[in-house]
């Protein structure tokens, strides 16, 4: 269960301001934050809406800060079982309710005691390398978890977060353990010192939220079918954070410290929030994104994560987070205060002068992370440091500037200084996403065919055929590099394999697309009327359209192609008046894979 309490006067603030409805990104990711792992982040992916975690009203809230019972049921099994992270700097109530555990097994009967020595064991054999990915499997669980006594998942496995399938059996063995100790009355003795905790994380909560909407001029909304969502869980690391995307769900899991009391990493739970404010402004305009492609090749060799350096919208999205956090970061300096009586010019003119100086030095500092942060990867965070800045000058908000940010932007311009930039050989700790990991396959065929490596992506894509012609994606991938070397009629047989193999909805509606493309540029441009070529093309846009991938740049591309036959680029020996591509990239271009999501 879900304690409201507390819920309840926080959301107040946010049920007392109207925004209107913005569209979401469908998303899924999990990770976690742990400065004791190098790494321990999840690949952001991107996924059809999953259904929503806990209980959302609509009418209601969109943000809250809540507890979980199936959440402590499954961080009490990993204290039980060896999981003492972090244990010295944690709220004292972990240590209050490990001692009641230990002490419920010791007068336990031996068959209690087997139970427990056999959760434990289930919990070694699945535990992960990565300490923050073994807690993350676990914390992913929990969200999706009916309240005791049943603690069953709420959807179809096939719905659960990819990596709780992993340890989804754990919960006949959890269910036992609880029965044995009592686990509920531990919870509902201890829900006291749970709702202190969320008292104490409650108003620095609330005022990171709103400086946060205040600065980028946003009321915040009502429910509208997307929530964030703090989840406090003091039997956990107050080291770690986890956070992670599910669907229209925005949700942080944190552990108070114990000293000070009640302390959480607040800068990670509005890294997250800013995740939830700014990633459906940038997604709403995913048509537009396409221009802005060239900016990825800039960034395959710095320190960061696949999904940024292949998805343009998350690229743009984590740019523009950057940004919005180095201006509002703590510069380490105190602002001055405006004099609360002035008697005399002087008092004036001594605050201006103090003001500025404060200015002066913030904006050093400011800068100074830009730079960092640019030479991490994260090559527009200047670009969009000094649009934000007009945006404050202007005292417009961000979903009112936003456009002209993307729409804007001179990319060659932003390109060329992009070249220039000497990464460093390590990135920054984004902690809503997945670790990185070694590509293979057919994700690194994608790879080169992104970066216009045609033969090496027809190689891949040829072995990969050899070793199993039924492979979906390598015959996708084979489709699309065959229209790049210009063989159509290869390029259909692999296309329409395709779509009796894919089960994937974006593999399916981008081979309709390409389809219909290959159909396009096949007709009669000079015959007038109905063309034949014209009327499959369209049936197979209409078929991208019905699939209902979820992706707006899927929707466009497809509505594009209604709208209009889709027309290779002019090349220089067509020698005519028309706009010329002399290297034929263009065309090469238009057959570019989409970023995988």
């Amino acid at each position: 269960m879900f304690f409201p309490a507390k819920t309840a006067t926080f959301l107040l603030v946010a049920a007392s301001l109207a925004a209107p409805a913005a569209g979401a990104q469908s998303s899924s990711s999990s990770s976690s934050s742990n400065p004791q792992s190098s790494s321990s982040m999840e690949n952001d992916q991107r996924a059809p809406a999953r259904p929503s975690v806990g209980q959302s009203t609509p009418g209601g809230a969109a943000i809250s800060l809540e507890t979980s019972e199936p959440l402590f049921y499954l961080s009490a099994a990993l204290n039980a079982c060896g999981y003492d992270a972090d244990l010295e700097n944690s709220a004292p109530v972990r240590k209050a309710i490990r001692d009641e555990i230990n002490q419920s097994l010791a007068s336990a009967t031996p068959a209690a005691r087997d139970h427990r020595d056999a959760l434990c064991g289930y919990i070694r054999e699945h535990r992960l390398a990565d300490p923050g990915l073994n807690l993350a499997q676990y914390i992913s669980l929990s969200l999706y978890l009916s309240p005791p006594p049943q603690l069953t998942p709420t959807v179809e496995e096939t719905q659960l977060p990819p990596d709780s399938t992993q340890v989804v059996n754990i919960l006949p063995l959890l269910r036992t353990f609880a029965e044995d100790i009592n686990l509920h009355a531990i919870w509902v003795t201890h829900r006291g010192d749970y709702e202190a905790l969320v008292d104490k994380v409650h108003d620095p909560l609330t005022k990171a939220i709103l400086d946060t909407n205040i600065y980028l001029h946003l009321p915040i909304s009502s429910y509208d079918g997307r929530r964030f969502l703090v989840v406090l869980e003091p039997m956990l690391a107050p080291s770690t954070t986890n956070a992670r995307i599910y669907g229209t769900d925005y949700i942080v899991v944190v552990s108070p410290s114990g000293n000070p009391l009640g302390q959480v990493h607040m800068d990670e739970i509005r890294h997250t929030y800013l995740h939830y404010e700014i990633e459906p402004m940038v997604y709403a305009r995913a048509s537009a994104m396409d221009r802005l492609l060239p900016l990825l090749k800039t960034v395959q060799t710095a320190p960061l994560d696949f999904t940024y350096k292949s998805d343009i919208s998350a690229f743009i999205t984590e740019n523009l987070i950057k940004s919005v956090e180095a201006h509002t970061m703590d510069t380490g300096f105190e602002k001055p205060r405006r004099p609360s009586q002035v008697r005399q010019r002087s008092d004036m003119t001594g605050y201006e002068a103090a003001l500025a100086n404060w200015e002066r030095q913030s904006e050093t500092v400011r800068r100074k992370q830009v730079d960092l942060d640019i030479r991490q990867g994260w090559v527009l965070a200047g670009y969009f440091y000094d649009k934000l800045a007009q945006m404050e000058k202007d005292g417009v908000s961000l979903k009112e500037d936003i456009a002209e940010m993307v729409y804007g932007m001179d990319v060659d311009r932003e390109k060329h200084a992009a070249e220039q930039v000497v990464f460093l050989p390590e990135g920054s700790h984004d902690f809503v996403k997945r670790a990185p990991r070694q590509l293979k396959g057919m994700e690194l065929a994608e790879i080169k065919l992104m970066k216009g490596d045609v033969d090496g992506a027809s190689q891949m894509a040829d072995e990969a055929l050899k070793a199993n012609p039924n492979d979906p994606q390598a015959n996708y991938l084979a489709g699309r590099v065959e229209l790049v070397q210009g063989d159509p009629e290869a390029a259909l047989t692999h296309l329409n394999k395709t779509l009796t193999l894919a089960k994937d909805p974006r593999t399916l509606a981008w081979t309709h697309i390409y389809l219909g493309r290959l159909y396009d540029i096949a007709r009669d441009p000079e015959q007038s009327g109905d063309h034949p070529e014209r009327t499959k093309a369209i049936a197979e846009y209409k078929a991208a359209l019905a699939v209902r991938d979820s992706q707006p740049d899927t929707k466009a591309a497809a509505e594009k192609g209604l709208k209009e036959p889709f027309l290779l680029p002019r090349r220089a020996e067509d020698n005519d008046n028309e706009p010329l591509d002399p290297s034929g990239k263009a065309e090469k271009d238009a057959y570019r894979p989409p970023s995988p999501q």
